[in-house]
């Protein structure tokens, strides 16, 4: 934030946006003495006298009465205060100027340049003006400062448009959005009579309910996601608790199976899977049936009848039941298998 500045003096032209320094000058000249801002529109007046060819030239010091002196005083309280408001660079090209009137338009066509000069400003403003409107993202703060911009530029060029004109112009350059308040202070309001100041109040409040509408529908929004969240993370919970379950019961079905075939055989070796090393070992084995080497008492030839016809139909019942069940149990068929041809291949020793 800037000081503000002091009202006993002029606001300083350092070169740059000379229209905003000229709109500042006009409002404190005014506000000194409006008698001083008639003498810098109209020209001081100053005392002349006609010499003998009929020449007008300036009347000399020596000869003012009183009221001339009034109008060199007001002429040079005037220019006094322009000099105080310039730099340098245009102080040098204003200096020889002897009324105030001809300071000021000297700096007019400096900075703003000759009539024709003006014109072109004016037609490229008023382009500037007709194709103006608020972007969609656009607060109407900023549309409104924008606009008041092009009117100043305009207003300084002497190009100056009505109160309704400008309510119809920023009416026309609301977004699709803003159609409806559109509607709404067109039907309820004359456009002719409303104030720019209350049009700017009356869309800045329907702004502030469109943005809280908006915030409540965002958190409802984000209330939603999150609920619908946390459903998605329950119901992947659940799915994980029942493959797992299902995997679990899957394993217990196949190990008790394994173990029932077990115990149907006794848990009787495979001689296919002995190893080498062990070949040794079964020599030395001695049968307590037949007092022979090589087999122990269940494999002895020796048993009775009865008791080897009982193993070889179990042997059998056993590979015909596990032939009905599930084709995947392919380890547990396979050990059957070779338990049943051990029973043929004993019956044919006997």
């Amino acid at each position: 934030m800037g000081e503000s500045q002091n009202i006993s003096k002029p606001h300083f032209f350092d070169g740059n946006n000379y229209s905003h320094w000229k709109a500042k000058m006009t409002i404190f000249i005014q506000s000194l003495d409006y008698n001083l801002w008639d003498l810098i529109v109209d020209g001081p007046n100053l005392p002349t006298i006609t010499i003998e060819n009929g020449e007008v030239v300036s009347k000399p010091r020596n000869l003012y009465d009183d009221n001339d002196r009034k109008r060199v005083q007001i002429n040079a309280k005037a220019k006094h205060i322009i000099i105080c408001a310039i730099n340098s660079n245009d102080f040098n090209r204003i200096s020889s100027c002897i009324s105030t009137k001809e300071m000021w338009d000297r700096l007019e066509v400096t900075y703003e340049g000759t009539n024709q000069v003006k014109e072109a400003k004016v037609s490229m403003l008023i382009h500037e003006y007709e194709m103006f409107t608020m972007n969609e993202n656009e607060d109407i703060k900023s549309m409104f400062s924008t606009f008041t911009n092009i009117i100043n530029a305009l207003q300084a060029l002497d190009k100056i448009y009505s109160n309704s004109e400008m309510v119809g112009k920023i009416l026309r350059c609301l977004p699709r959005s803003w159609m409806p308040k559109v509607t709404a202070i067109e039907e309820a309001k004359n456009l002719n009579v409303l104030a720019l100041e209350d049009l700017l109040g009356s869309l800045m409040t329907h702004e502030l309910s469109m943005q809280k509408k908006y915030d409540d529908e965002e958190k409802e929004k984000k209330k939603k996601n999150i609920v619908a969240l946390k459903s998605s993370q329950t119901e992947d919970s659940e799915d994980g608790d029942d493959d797992d379950d299902e995997e679990l019961a899957f394993i217990t079905r196949r190990f008790k199976k394994f173990l029932a075939g077990k115990k149907k055989f006794g848990g009787r070796p495979n001689k296919k899977f002995h190893q080498k090393g062990e070949a040794s070992k079964i020599e030395e084995i001695i049968c307590y049936e037949c007092n022979k080497p090589g087999h122990y008492k269940s494999d002895c030839p020796h048993l009775k009848k009865k008791d080897l016809v009982k193993k070889k139909k179990k042997a059998m019942i056993a590979t015909w039941d596990d032939s009905d069940e599930s084709s995947s149990d392919e380890d547990t068929n396979e050990e059957v298998a070779q338990i049943a041809l051990m029973a043929l291949n004993d019956q044919e020793e006997e």
